[in-house]
């Protein structure tokens, strides 16, 4: 895969001259296919709407390029005037570091390494060699006489080049916009008969990406470019069109683009005013316009429909440029669009999808458990708290923190995990409930009321119970990893008003060690292995030996979506029995009846031998 990769990097940097303008004229083609769909939808013409469409986007792109190039030839005539203010300029720089002694003591190390330098060029100069003494040959100059058609042709070739270029871009437009059809059937026989659904939602989201993409980057930057041209115009600005004009196609480019557009005015209002004013009132306009585009036009007009990672825009802009230079830094975000799109729908390509687009790789419960794993809770903190911005704490638990507790039990069975790591996963989950501990709190002390009187979860509408007056305890079932679902139960119930009865981690996994009941009424044993029936019948039946009217329940979820045999009451003598923790709080604190008594098993006595027979 990496040498086809090079092959193919090394393929388009040779037929560049080829590649460019096709790739131009394909996403032209992609910017023009909704104004010809516009028209079409009017009842005109197909060829007259392409040809419309066509020639309205490449006579706006000829005006532009005469604008800026006059604007350029105006500048350049006027930079001699601006030489005294830059010279002024500098020498004010220079004697104020002088001051301070860095200017200072730079320009004397350059001095000295000059007067060094001089030194050693006198002593050659004073003991020339033999070979110098020797009278230099005279250089011969051979004058080839070329025909004047060749020499009118090495003239006149790279001035047609770019038309011819332009042209040939056209001509392509014009002839993918008339057969946009026969290229996409051609295009689903080719690569995708066999998956139809699959082959056209990639073209419909390749083509709504780049074209939307394009032409709301078209309207943003125009956007931007209104205030910098009247800004630039109202300050003084020589040549202010052409600035505006120059950031509107500049901020193509992503994040490198609008730092380039704010240069260029900022050093041209160093070099016309005697003062810094000007400069610092540059830097404040083009800094409130970015600041007033990024957040406030964009995310209006059309938000981040590119489907890139910031990081990929930029690696994207860098490859791009190495391949094709200034085109090539043009194309890169649309380029790479392309690519993500490929990757997302086509399976062999799906590392494109992995490596530059900016959905989540991993599902929230797999990215908690790698961060547990590693000992990190301040990055689970960071982003449980991002998604507790929109949902409670018993959905956190629910939907994230429980299901990352399961992975790694998963894992434990298979005896991938050493005790060092359960160790360490389990601490860092203690960690990440105590940093959570201030978002309980703010739960608990909502009103009853309000939307936390019915936070039962995002699918649950039934409102969980209040716990005061409720004194439980939670115990976790085997090992350190029941024990840290166990304390996510606990402060769940706690939320709820119940009061939690402090238990220290003695669970191991030889074997249930049941701490003291004390003057709790409820208990839960949380197990996260589904294949734990005889442990949880061993630790109800000892916990209801210490207190036999205390209600005792199980909390054992499923485990990746595969459902354990159904675990019923009867099973474990247990007083209920739950798969969820929203389960768990309710049968916890609500009554359904009074405890089960415990189920004492008698061994069945054997018949005595009398000892005659036994002679």
């Amino acid at each position: 895969m990496v040498l086809i990769l090079i092959g193919v990097g090394a393929l388009l940097h040779i037929g560049q001259e080829v590649f460019v303008p096709l790739a131009l004229a394909l996403l032209l083609t992609f910017t023009l296919a909704p104004i010809v769909n516009f028209l079409r939808k009017r009842h005109v013409p197909k060829i007259a709407s392409v040809l419309l469409a066509v020639a309205s986007a490449f006579v706006t792109i000829t005006l532009f390029s005469i604008v800026v190039a006059t604007q350029v030839a105006n500048l350049a005539d006027n930079i001699p005037t601006y030489q005294r203010n830059i010279v002024a300029k500098v020498d004010a720089l220079t004697q104020a570091g002088s001051g301070s002694g860095v200017l200072d003591h730079l320009s004397k190390a350059v001095e000295r390494i000059g007067n060094e330098l001089k030194i050693r060029a006198n002593e050659s100069q004073e003991t020339p060699t033999a070979e110098a003494q020797k009278p230099e040959p005279i250089p011969v100059e051979i004058v080839t006489r070329s025909n004047p058609i060749e020499t009118l042709g090495s003239f006149i070739l790279p001035l047609i080049s770019p038309f011819a270029s332009a042209g040939l871009v056209i001509v392509l437009v014009i002839f993918m916009l008339l057969e946009r059809e026969a290229l996409r059937d051609r295009f689903i026989r080719l690569v995708g008969l066999g998956d139809l659904h699959k082959t056209t939602s990639a073209l419909q989201d390749a083509g709504k990406r780049v074209g939307k993409y394009l032409l709301m980057q078209l309207v943003v930057n125009s956007l931007y470019a209104i205030p910098i041209t009247i800004g630039l115009w109202a300050l003084g600005i020589p040549n202010a069109i052409l600035w505006g004009l120059l950031t509107l196609v500049l901020r193509f480019v992503p994040y490198i683009g609008p730092v380039i557009g704010m240069i260029l005015p900022l050093f041209l209002a160093l070099a016309i005013a005697p003062g810094w004013s000007l400069v610092a009132w540059v830097a404040g306009l083009f800094i409130v316009t970015e600041l007033v585009s990024n957040n406030v036009v964009e995310p209006w007009l059309y938000g981040s429909h590119t489907g890139l990672s910031p990081l990929a825009i930029i690696v994207s802009a860098i490859f791009w440029s190495w391949l094709w230079g200034p085109v090539g830094l043009m194309l890169s975000t649309p380029l790479t669009v392309c690519l993500v799109v490929l990757g997302r729908y086509v399976p062999q390509f799906s590392f494109l999808d992995v490596l530059l687009g900016n959905e989540p790789v991993l599902q929230p419960q797999e990215k908690l458990y790698q961060r547990l794993l590693a000992g990190d809770p301040n990055e689970a903190t960071d982003n449980a708290e991002q998604l507790l911005e929109e949902e409670y704490l018993v959905d956190y638990y629910e939907r994230v923190a429980l299901p990352a507790l399961i992975l790694a039990e998963t894992d434990r069975q298979r005896g991938v995990m050493t005790r060092e790591q359960i160790a360490l996963l389990a601490s860092t989950t203690r960690t990440l409930i105590d940093n959570l501990a201030d978002i309980a709190v703010e739960e608990e002390n909502e009103e009853e009321d309000g939307p936390a009187a019915s936070a039962g979860g995002a699918n649950d509408s039934q409102a969980l119970p209040d716990g005061e007056g409720r004194i439980v305890l939670s115990i976790g079932g085997r090992g350190a990893i029941d024990a840290a679902g166990a304390a996510m139960l606990a402060q769940l119930l706690s939320i709820q008003g119940a009061e939690l009865i402090e238990v220290p981690q003695t669970s191991n996994e030889d074997g249930p060690t049941v701490p003291p009941v004390g003057v709790a009424d409820t208990a839960i044993i949380t197990f996260l292995n589904g294949n734990s029936m005889s442990h949880a019948r061993q630790i109800v039946r000892r916990l209801k030996r210490q207190k036999p009217g205390l209600r005792v329940g199980v909390m054992m979820p499923t485990a990746n979506g595969q459902a354990y045999p159904q675990i019923k009451e009867d099973d474990v003598n247990a007083d209920f029995v739950c798969t969820t923790m929203s389960d768990a709080i309710r049968s916890a604190l609500t009554d359904t009846g009074p405890a089960r008594p415990e189920v004492v098993v008698k061994k069945l006595a054997r018949p005595r031998i009398p000892r005659a027979a036994q002679a």
